[in-house]
């Protein structure tokens, strides 16, 4: 998969992950009502 390098202060294109609810989030879900911060964090007791 080739995605485009996101650029400082442009918008991230929208995406959707699985919730450990189950339920589906999207990005856009939240466009207009509050900031979003994305964190991915490599744990590493996990062995990956």
């Amino acid at each position: 998969m080739t995605a485009p390098a996101l650029r400082y202060g442009r918008p991230a294109p929208d995406f959707s992950l699985a919730a450990t609810t189950g339920a589906t989030i999207a990005l856009s879900g939240f466009k207009g009502k509050s900031d979003v911060v994305l964190v991915f964090y490599c744990y590493d007791w996990g062995g990956i």
